[in-house]
This record gives C-alpha cells, sequence and structure tokens, in this order.
C-alpha cells in the first residue's frame, strides 16, 4: 500500500481522453487496410491496459462492427469503438 506524505504522492490516476484512445486505435492498424483485425485490436487493449485484451476486442467488435465483417473500419466504425473503450476508463500509465 502506498501512504501519501508531503514527500511523495500517489501518482494521480488520470484517464485516457477520447483523441487518445482514437490515436491508439489508430496507430495499432499496422497494415494499412483501412481496418482494425481481432490482432490489432488485442494489441491496442493491450496498450490500453486492458487485463485480457483478447476477451476486450472480441466484445469490442461484437459492439462497433456494423457490418459484422470481423473488422473495424477506420472511416465507418472507429468512433463506435472509441466510445465503447472510453466508457471502460482506461488509466495512463
Amino acid at each position: 500500500m502506498v501512504w501519501e506524505t508531503k514527500r511523495y504522492k500517489a501518482p494521480s490516476k488520470v484517464p485516457y481522453t477520447k483523441e487518445q484512445i482514437r490515436d491508439v486505435f489508430k496507430r495499432h492498424e499496422t497494415n494499412g487496410d483501412g481496418q482494425l483485425s481481432k490482432e490489432e485490436l488485442d494489441a491496442a487493449f493491450d496498450e490500453l491496459g486492458a487485463k485480457w485484451p483478447p476477451f476486450r476486442a472480441w466484445f469490442a467488435r461484437r459492439y462497433a462492427d456494423d457490418n459484422g465483417d470481423g473488422f473495424i473500419s477506420i472511416d465507418k466504425e472507429l468512433s463506435k469503438l472509441v466510445d465503447y473503450a472510453l466508457e471502460l476508463k482506461y488509466i495512463l500509465h
């Protein structure tokens, strides 16, 4: 347990902003096809600090994949994915 004293203060818990989350997802779209695959989503949720990134990626696809193709389109579905991740209140680390 960390105790706050005059000399030491516990680090504050700063949540990701919508723009920061959007940047994380865009950064993990690595193959240039304009879509986030399962593996890319896993890596993005790992960076965000998810305890079980594959689980979060699965739920994210179910939540944001409007056309059911198994991918998240950067152009059409990213906003919905960002809203989902924002609700999870990930903390900057």
